[in-house]
Protein backbone atom coordinates (compact mmCIF):
# COMPACT_ATOMS: atom_id res chain seq x y z
CA UNK A 1 0.00 0.00 0.00
CA UNK A 2 1.41 3.35 -1.01
CA UNK A 3 1.95 5.79 1.82
CA UNK A 4 -0.20 8.87 2.22
CA UNK A 5 2.55 11.46 2.23
CA UNK A 6 0.40 14.31 3.51
CA UNK A 7 -0.70 12.22 6.49
CA UNK A 8 2.95 11.40 7.26
CA UNK A 9 3.75 15.12 7.16
CA UNK A 10 0.86 15.83 9.54
CA UNK A 11 2.11 13.07 11.82
CA UNK A 12 5.58 14.64 11.88
CA UNK A 13 4.06 18.02 12.77
CA UNK A 14 2.18 16.35 15.64
CA UNK A 15 5.43 14.88 16.95
CA UNK A 16 7.21 18.22 16.72
CA UNK A 17 4.29 19.87 18.51
CA UNK A 18 4.70 17.47 21.39
CA UNK A 19 8.44 18.22 21.45
CA UNK A 20 7.55 21.90 21.81
CA UNK A 21 5.14 21.27 24.69
CA UNK A 22 7.59 19.02 26.53
CA UNK A 23 10.83 20.95 25.97
CA UNK A 24 10.24 24.53 24.82
CA UNK A 25 9.83 27.34 27.37
CA UNK A 26 6.24 27.95 28.38
CA UNK A 27 5.88 31.60 27.51
CA UNK A 28 2.76 33.68 27.97
CA UNK A 29 4.28 36.79 26.43
CA UNK A 30 1.44 38.41 24.55
CA UNK A 31 1.99 38.55 20.81
CA UNK A 32 5.39 36.86 20.84
CA UNK A 33 6.18 34.28 18.16
CA UNK A 34 7.18 31.76 20.82
CA UNK A 35 3.96 32.33 22.70
CA UNK A 36 1.86 31.71 19.60
CA UNK A 37 3.81 28.59 18.64
CA UNK A 38 3.45 27.16 22.13
CA UNK A 39 -0.25 28.05 22.22
CA UNK A 40 -0.89 26.31 18.90
CA UNK A 41 1.08 23.20 19.95
CA UNK A 42 -0.29 22.78 23.46
CA UNK A 43 -3.07 20.23 23.51
CA UNK A 44 -3.66 20.42 19.78
CA UNK A 45 -0.50 18.45 18.91
CA UNK A 46 -1.56 15.48 21.05
CA UNK A 47 -5.10 15.75 19.63
CA UNK A 48 -3.65 15.62 16.11
CA UNK A 49 -1.61 12.59 17.20
CA UNK A 50 -4.77 10.85 18.47
CA UNK A 51 -6.75 11.75 15.35
CA UNK A 52 -4.01 10.29 13.17
CA UNK A 53 -4.06 7.18 15.34
CA UNK A 54 -7.65 6.65 14.25
CA UNK A 55 -6.59 7.19 10.65
CA UNK A 56 -3.86 4.57 11.07
CA UNK A 57 -6.41 2.04 12.30
CA UNK A 58 -8.15 2.31 8.95
CA UNK A 59 -4.88 1.62 7.15
CA UNK A 60 -4.82 -1.72 8.96
CA UNK A 61 -8.53 -2.52 8.85
CA UNK A 62 -9.07 -1.46 5.22
CA UNK A 63 -9.06 2.23 4.41
CA UNK A 64 -11.72 2.90 1.80
CA UNK A 65 -13.44 -0.47 2.21
CA UNK A 66 -13.29 -2.49 5.44
CA UNK A 67 -11.59 -5.86 5.23
CA UNK A 68 -13.96 -8.76 5.75
CA UNK A 69 -13.73 -12.50 6.30
CA UNK A 70 -10.25 -13.87 7.04
CA UNK A 71 -8.53 -10.58 6.17
CA UNK A 72 -10.85 -8.73 8.54
CA UNK A 73 -10.20 -11.13 11.41
CA UNK A 74 -6.45 -10.88 10.90
CA UNK A 75 -6.62 -7.08 10.76
CA UNK A 76 -8.53 -6.93 14.04
CA UNK A 77 -5.99 -9.30 15.60
CA UNK A 78 -3.17 -7.02 14.46
CA UNK A 79 -4.90 -4.04 16.04
CA UNK A 80 -5.45 -5.94 19.30
CA UNK A 81 -1.79 -7.01 19.45
CA UNK A 82 -0.67 -3.44 18.81
CA UNK A 83 -3.00 -2.24 21.56
CA UNK A 84 -1.53 -4.61 24.13
CA UNK A 85 2.05 -3.72 23.16
CA UNK A 86 1.36 0.02 23.32
CA UNK A 87 -0.34 -0.35 26.70
CA UNK A 88 2.67 -2.28 28.01
CA UNK A 89 5.19 0.17 26.52
CA UNK A 90 3.22 3.13 27.81
CA UNK A 91 3.13 1.63 31.30
CA UNK A 92 6.89 1.07 31.30
CA UNK A 93 7.59 4.63 30.17
CA UNK A 94 5.06 6.04 32.65
CA UNK A 95 7.06 4.42 35.45
CA UNK A 96 9.82 6.90 34.63
CA UNK A 97 8.05 9.87 33.05
CA UNK A 98 4.59 9.89 34.63
CA UNK A 99 1.17 10.58 33.16
CA UNK A 100 2.43 12.60 30.18
CA UNK A 101 3.05 9.40 28.20
CA UNK A 102 0.24 8.90 25.71
CA UNK A 103 1.11 5.39 24.48
CA UNK A 104 -0.79 3.49 27.18
CA UNK A 105 -3.87 5.55 26.36
CA UNK A 106 -3.33 4.66 22.70
CA UNK A 107 -3.57 0.99 23.61
CA UNK A 108 -6.95 1.58 25.23
CA UNK A 109 -8.17 3.64 22.26
CA UNK A 110 -7.28 0.79 19.88
CA UNK A 111 -9.15 -1.77 21.95
CA UNK A 112 -12.25 0.43 22.22
CA UNK A 113 -12.15 1.14 18.48
CA UNK A 114 -12.16 -2.53 17.47
CA UNK A 115 -15.98 -2.82 17.22
CA UNK A 116 -16.05 0.27 14.95
CA UNK A 117 -13.48 -0.60 12.27
CA UNK A 118 -16.07 -1.81 9.74
CA UNK A 119 -18.33 1.23 9.93
CA UNK A 120 -18.71 3.80 7.16
CA UNK A 121 -17.28 7.32 7.25
CA UNK A 122 -20.74 8.81 7.79
CA UNK A 123 -21.54 6.51 10.72
CA UNK A 124 -18.14 7.11 12.31
CA UNK A 125 -18.59 10.88 11.96
CA UNK A 126 -21.98 10.70 13.65
CA UNK A 127 -20.54 8.65 16.52
CA UNK A 128 -17.63 11.07 16.92
CA UNK A 129 -20.02 14.03 17.03
CA UNK A 130 -22.25 12.29 19.58
CA UNK A 131 -19.23 11.52 21.77
CA UNK A 132 -18.08 15.15 21.58
CA UNK A 133 -21.50 16.37 22.70
CA UNK A 134 -22.14 13.82 25.45
CA UNK A 135 -18.90 12.49 26.96
CA UNK A 136 -17.57 15.75 28.50
CA UNK A 137 -20.76 16.16 30.52
CA UNK A 138 -20.68 12.46 31.45
CA UNK A 139 -17.05 12.78 32.50
CA UNK A 140 -17.89 15.79 34.66
CA UNK A 141 -20.68 13.87 36.42
CA UNK A 142 -18.54 10.78 36.95
CA UNK A 143 -15.65 12.82 38.29
CA UNK A 144 -18.00 14.50 40.76
CA UNK A 145 -18.84 11.07 42.14
CA UNK A 146 -15.22 9.99 42.36
CA UNK A 147 -14.12 11.43 45.68
CA UNK A 148 -10.44 10.97 46.61
CA UNK A 149 -11.40 8.08 48.88
CA UNK A 150 -13.24 6.31 46.05
CA UNK A 151 -10.31 6.85 43.70
CA UNK A 152 -7.85 5.54 46.28
CA UNK A 153 -9.98 2.45 46.80
CA UNK A 154 -10.10 1.73 43.07
CA UNK A 155 -6.38 2.40 42.63
CA UNK A 156 -5.54 0.10 45.52
CA UNK A 157 -6.79 -2.89 43.50
CA UNK A 158 -5.34 -1.72 40.18
CA UNK A 159 -2.13 -3.52 39.17
CA UNK A 160 -1.31 -0.88 36.55
CA UNK A 161 -1.49 1.83 39.17
CA UNK A 162 0.96 -0.08 41.34
CA UNK A 163 3.42 -0.18 38.44
CA UNK A 164 3.15 3.45 37.33
CA UNK A 165 1.23 6.68 37.82
CA UNK A 166 -1.27 5.66 35.15
CA UNK A 167 -3.89 3.11 36.18
CA UNK A 168 -7.15 1.95 34.66
CA UNK A 169 -9.06 4.87 36.15
CA UNK A 170 -6.56 7.31 34.64
CA UNK A 171 -6.71 5.60 31.25
CA UNK A 172 -10.48 5.78 31.11
CA UNK A 173 -11.46 8.93 32.98
CA UNK A 174 -9.04 10.94 35.10
CA UNK A 175 -5.77 10.91 33.17
CA UNK A 176 -4.37 13.48 30.77
CA UNK A 177 -5.74 11.75 27.68
CA UNK A 178 -8.80 9.92 29.09
CA UNK A 179 -10.43 7.48 26.70
CA UNK A 180 -13.94 8.61 27.59
CA UNK A 181 -13.46 11.99 25.94
CA UNK A 182 -10.48 11.32 23.67
CA UNK A 183 -12.20 8.58 21.69
CA UNK A 184 -13.93 11.46 19.87
CA UNK A 185 -10.60 12.29 18.24
CA UNK A 186 -9.79 8.68 17.38
CA UNK A 187 -13.21 8.03 15.84
CA UNK A 188 -13.01 11.28 13.88
CA UNK A 189 -9.67 10.10 12.52
CA UNK A 190 -11.24 6.78 11.57
CA UNK A 191 -13.91 8.65 9.63
CA UNK A 192 -11.22 10.63 7.78
CA UNK A 193 -9.47 7.37 6.97
CA UNK A 194 -12.52 6.16 5.10
CA UNK A 195 -12.57 9.19 2.80
CA UNK A 196 -10.81 9.67 -0.54
CA UNK A 197 -8.19 12.28 0.31
CA UNK A 198 -6.97 12.27 -3.29
CA UNK A 199 -10.23 13.96 -4.31
CA UNK A 200 -10.10 17.74 -4.57
CA UNK A 201 -13.81 17.94 -3.78
CA UNK A 202 -13.38 15.91 -0.60
CA UNK A 203 -10.44 18.07 0.51
CA UNK A 204 -12.38 21.29 -0.08
CA UNK A 205 -15.36 20.01 1.90
CA UNK A 206 -13.11 18.85 4.73
CA UNK A 207 -11.32 22.21 4.79
CA UNK A 208 -14.66 24.00 5.06
CA UNK A 209 -15.77 21.60 7.79
CA UNK A 210 -12.54 22.01 9.75
CA UNK A 211 -12.74 25.80 9.56
CA UNK A 212 -16.41 25.79 10.60
CA UNK A 213 -15.78 23.49 13.56
CA UNK A 214 -12.81 25.53 14.75
CA UNK A 215 -14.49 28.92 14.41
CA UNK A 216 -17.80 27.80 15.89
CA UNK A 217 -16.38 25.96 18.88
CA UNK A 218 -13.79 28.53 19.91
CA UNK A 219 -16.08 31.44 19.04
CA UNK A 220 -18.97 30.08 21.12
CA UNK A 221 -16.63 29.35 24.02
CA UNK A 222 -15.26 32.90 23.98
CA UNK A 223 -18.79 34.26 23.81
CA UNK A 224 -20.05 32.16 26.72
CA UNK A 225 -16.98 31.98 28.97
CA UNK A 226 -15.26 35.27 28.28
CA UNK A 227 -11.78 36.24 27.14
CA UNK A 228 -10.08 33.54 29.22
CA UNK A 229 -12.00 30.70 27.58
CA UNK A 230 -9.02 29.48 25.55
CA UNK A 231 -6.49 29.97 28.31
CA UNK A 232 -4.45 26.98 29.43
CA UNK A 233 -4.56 26.04 33.08
CA UNK A 234 -0.83 25.45 32.80
CA UNK A 235 -0.35 29.22 32.58
CA UNK A 236 -1.75 29.48 36.08
CA UNK A 237 0.73 26.92 37.39
CA UNK A 238 -1.82 24.15 37.58
CA UNK A 239 0.24 21.70 35.59
CA UNK A 240 2.70 19.58 37.45
CA UNK A 241 5.48 17.24 36.47
CA UNK A 242 5.36 13.49 36.33
CA UNK A 243 7.55 11.13 38.27
CA UNK A 244 10.50 11.94 36.06
CA UNK A 245 11.76 15.24 34.74
CA UNK A 246 9.09 15.58 32.06
CA UNK A 247 6.27 18.10 32.42
CA UNK A 248 2.71 17.08 31.84
CA UNK A 249 1.38 18.14 28.47
CA UNK A 250 -1.11 20.50 30.04
CA UNK A 251 -3.64 20.70 32.81
CA UNK A 252 -5.92 17.81 33.61
CA UNK A 253 -9.59 17.75 32.73
CA UNK A 254 -11.57 20.43 34.53
CA UNK A 255 -14.48 18.07 34.90
CA UNK A 256 -13.59 17.18 38.43
CA UNK A 257 -10.87 14.60 37.82
CA UNK A 258 -7.17 14.40 38.47
CA UNK A 259 -5.80 17.35 40.41
CA UNK A 260 -8.82 19.64 39.92
CA UNK A 261 -11.75 18.12 41.86
CA UNK A 262 -13.46 21.39 42.81
CA UNK A 263 -13.79 23.23 39.52
CA UNK A 264 -17.30 24.55 38.82
CA UNK A 265 -19.60 23.38 36.03
CA UNK A 266 -18.97 26.68 34.24
CA UNK A 267 -15.60 25.28 33.14
CA UNK A 268 -17.57 23.14 30.68
CA UNK A 269 -17.95 26.33 28.64
CA UNK A 270 -14.19 26.80 28.20
CA UNK A 271 -12.08 25.42 25.36
CA UNK A 272 -8.52 25.56 26.70
CA UNK A 273 -5.96 22.86 25.89
CA UNK A 274 -6.89 19.52 27.51
CA UNK A 275 -9.96 21.02 29.14
CA UNK A 276 -11.91 18.04 27.82
CA UNK A 277 -15.03 20.10 27.13
CA UNK A 278 -17.32 19.85 24.13
CA UNK A 279 -15.95 23.14 22.79
CA UNK A 280 -12.36 21.94 23.24
CA UNK A 281 -13.06 18.64 21.46
CA UNK A 282 -14.91 20.17 18.52
CA UNK A 283 -12.39 22.99 18.08
CA UNK A 284 -9.40 20.66 18.34
CA UNK A 285 -10.90 18.23 15.83
CA UNK A 286 -11.41 21.18 13.47
CA UNK A 287 -7.75 22.13 13.81
CA UNK A 288 -6.66 18.52 13.25
CA UNK A 289 -8.75 18.30 10.08
CA UNK A 290 -7.28 21.55 8.77
CA UNK A 291 -3.71 20.34 9.39
CA UNK A 292 -4.31 16.96 7.73
CA UNK A 293 -6.10 18.49 4.75
CA UNK A 294 -3.53 21.27 4.41
CA UNK A 295 -0.60 18.86 4.53
CA UNK A 296 -2.26 16.53 2.02
CA UNK A 297 -3.08 19.34 -0.40
CA UNK A 298 0.43 20.81 -0.22
CA UNK A 299 2.10 17.46 -0.86
CA UNK A 300 -0.22 16.70 -3.78
CA UNK A 301 -0.11 20.12 -5.43
CA UNK A 302 3.54 21.15 -4.89
CA UNK A 303 5.97 18.41 -5.97
CA UNK A 304 9.00 20.61 -5.30
CA UNK A 305 7.87 21.27 -1.74
CA UNK A 306 7.22 17.56 -1.35
CA UNK A 307 10.83 16.81 -2.31
CA UNK A 308 12.12 19.45 0.10
CA UNK A 309 9.94 18.07 2.89
CA UNK A 310 11.11 14.47 2.40
CA UNK A 311 13.28 14.44 5.58
CA UNK A 312 10.36 15.79 7.64
CA UNK A 313 7.98 13.28 6.07
CA UNK A 314 10.42 10.54 7.11
CA UNK A 315 9.83 11.52 10.74
CA UNK A 316 6.11 10.92 10.21
CA UNK A 317 6.79 7.40 8.93
CA UNK A 318 8.49 6.54 12.23
CA UNK A 319 6.50 8.68 14.66
CA UNK A 320 6.57 6.05 17.44
CA UNK A 321 10.38 6.00 17.35
CA UNK A 322 10.52 9.80 17.25
CA UNK A 323 8.08 10.13 20.15
CA UNK A 324 9.75 7.59 22.45
CA UNK A 325 13.19 8.72 21.38
CA UNK A 326 12.77 12.29 22.58
CA UNK A 327 11.94 11.13 26.10
CA UNK A 328 14.96 8.85 26.21
CA UNK A 329 17.16 11.60 24.81
CA UNK A 330 15.92 14.08 27.41
CA UNK A 331 16.96 11.68 30.14
CA UNK A 332 20.28 10.80 28.50
CA UNK A 333 21.29 14.42 27.92
CA UNK A 334 19.56 15.84 31.04
CA UNK A 335 17.64 18.33 28.92
CA UNK A 336 15.56 20.63 31.14
CA UNK A 337 11.81 20.31 30.72
CA UNK A 338 9.92 23.26 29.36
CA UNK A 339 7.57 23.90 32.28
CA UNK A 340 9.07 26.63 34.39
CA UNK A 341 12.71 25.59 33.85
CA UNK A 342 13.54 25.99 30.17
CA UNK A 343 14.39 29.50 29.03
CA UNK A 344 15.65 28.85 25.50
CA UNK A 345 14.14 27.47 22.29
CA UNK A 346 17.50 26.08 21.18
CA UNK A 347 17.03 22.66 22.86
CA UNK A 348 13.66 21.96 21.23
CA UNK A 349 14.93 23.13 17.84
CA UNK A 350 17.92 20.82 18.30
CA UNK A 351 15.62 17.88 19.06
CA UNK A 352 13.48 18.61 16.00
CA UNK A 353 16.56 18.84 13.76
CA UNK A 354 17.98 15.68 15.33
CA UNK A 355 14.78 13.76 14.64
CA UNK A 356 14.76 14.95 11.01
CA UNK A 357 18.39 13.96 10.43
CA UNK A 358 17.96 10.56 12.09
CA UNK A 359 14.76 9.76 10.18
CA UNK A 360 16.24 10.88 6.87
CA UNK A 361 19.33 8.70 7.30
CA UNK A 362 17.44 5.70 8.65
CA UNK A 363 14.85 5.77 5.87
CA UNK A 364 17.57 5.53 3.24
CA UNK A 365 18.40 2.02 4.43
CA UNK A 366 15.28 0.72 6.13
CA UNK A 367 11.59 0.70 5.25
CA UNK A 368 10.38 1.22 8.84
CA UNK A 369 11.69 2.98 11.93
CA UNK A 370 13.29 0.85 14.69
CA UNK A 371 10.22 0.64 16.94
CA UNK A 372 7.89 0.43 13.95
CA UNK A 373 9.83 -2.60 12.72
CA UNK A 374 9.55 -4.31 16.10
CA UNK A 375 5.85 -3.49 16.34
CA UNK A 376 5.22 -4.85 12.86
CA UNK A 377 7.13 -8.03 13.67
CA UNK A 378 5.15 -8.51 16.88
CA UNK A 379 1.86 -8.44 14.95
CA UNK A 380 2.87 -11.15 12.46
CA UNK A 381 1.26 -13.94 14.55
CA UNK A 382 -2.07 -12.41 13.50
CA UNK A 383 -1.55 -14.11 10.13
CA UNK A 384 -2.18 -17.44 11.87
CA UNK A 385 -5.76 -16.45 12.56
CA UNK A 386 -8.20 -18.56 10.55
Amino acid sequence: MGRLVGVDLARALAVFGMYIVHIAPMTSASGSVGGWVYFLAEGRSSVLFATLAGFSLMLIAGRREPKTGLAGRQARARIAIRAVILLALGTVLAMEYGGVIILGFYGVYFLLALPLVRLSARTLAIIAAACALVTPQLAFALNALLTPSVQNTINAYDPLRHLSEVGVLDLLLTGFYPALTWMSFVIAGMALGRLDLSSTTVLKRLAALGAALTATAYGMSLLLAGSGALRSMAEDGSSSGGSGSMPLDSASMPSGGGSFPDLPASTLLTAGPHSGTTFDIIGSVGVAILVIVGATALMDRLPRLRRLATPVIAVGTMSLTAYVGHFLAQSAFSTPAGTGTQQSWIPVLTYILGAIVFAALWSRFFRRGPLEHLLNAATKPAKRIR
